[in-house]
């Protein structure tokens, strides 16, 4: 029976929608942390039936068709890039984005690598960098005896030392745009790397336009609604039992055959 592996389909498609829910709920808390949304698509088609064919008399077209869907498949896992909200922590190195853009990092290998996940910190040489220890691009160092850091909107960063009036001005972060954001490969700890899906970066200045502004002392939220979250688990849940029931339904009655042939 064609229900059998049809069923399966639909079980297996709900499977990977629990999995992509249960990870959506584990980074409820994980700062700049964007929510996933499995996607499905309906398989191919058997025809018993051709739309359009002549009739058995050739008098006249077959209007409707007689197609068999065969189940269905996951399509994508997409990333929904949406703001999340701000949280006030009053460290001056935390920064948060308001708006479209991607904080620039340089990955372990040298590569950019892309965040919203703006809890900075200084390494023991002052320069700005990720929870991981990854290095901030364009570079930033904050000199030794500053007493404070200033990140204005627009990205531009000052220290104020010891003894000193004047600020010194550290340089300036820049921001990464792209024209997909969903093309985007996730590489875990907060971080993405640009793919072909996801267009070249196009950088820019915070506050320009179609560009975030830099909010400091704050850190983006999870964009994940928890209710939201656990509605869609209970809708996987009980599509998973249908697809199930489906199964029970298609065995018993292949059961009726077979003990129809004894």
């Amino acid at each position: 029976m064609k229900a059998l592996s049809i069923a399966a389909t639909g079980m297996n498609a709900q499977q990977t929608n629990l999995e992509v829910i249960a990870n959506n709920i584990a980074n409820v808390n994980t700062t700049g942390f964007k929510r996933a949304r499995a996607e499905f698509s309906d398989l191919l088609y058997q025809s018993e039936r051709l739309a359009g064919t002549p009739n058995s008399g050739n008098q006249s077209m077959i209007p409707e068709g007689a197609n068999i869907g065969l189940g269905v498949r996951t399509a994508a896992i997409r990333n929904v890039h949406t703001q999340g909200a701000l949280t006030s922590t009053g460290n001056s190195f935390d920064l948060a984005l308001t708006g479209r853009g991607w904080f620039q990092i340089e990955g372990s290998g040298g590569e950019t690598v892309y965040t919203r996940a703006g809890a900075f910190n200084t390494n023991a040489l002052g320069q700005l960098v990720t929870t991981d220890g990854f290095l901030v691009s364009p570079e930033i160092t904050v000199p030794e005896g500053t007493v404070e850091v200033i990140v204005n909107k627009s990205g531009q960063v000052f220290a104020r030392l010891e003894d000193q009036t004047d600020l010194q001005d550290l340089g300036q972060i820049s921001l990464a745009t792209f024209a997909n954001d969903a093309g985007l490969k996730p590489l875990g700890g907060n971080l993405f790397a640009e793919t072909a899906a996801s267009g070249a970066p196009v950088a820019g200045v915070p506050g320009d336009p179609g560009f975030a502004t830099i909010q400091q002392g704050y850190l983006e939220d999870s964009n994940v609604d928890p209710v939201k979250e656990i509605t869609e688990l209970i809708s996987a849940q009980r599509g998973y039992e249908m697809n199930s029931k489906v199964i029970q339904a298609a065995d018993q009655m292949a059961g009726v055959i077979s003990n129809g042939l004894r």
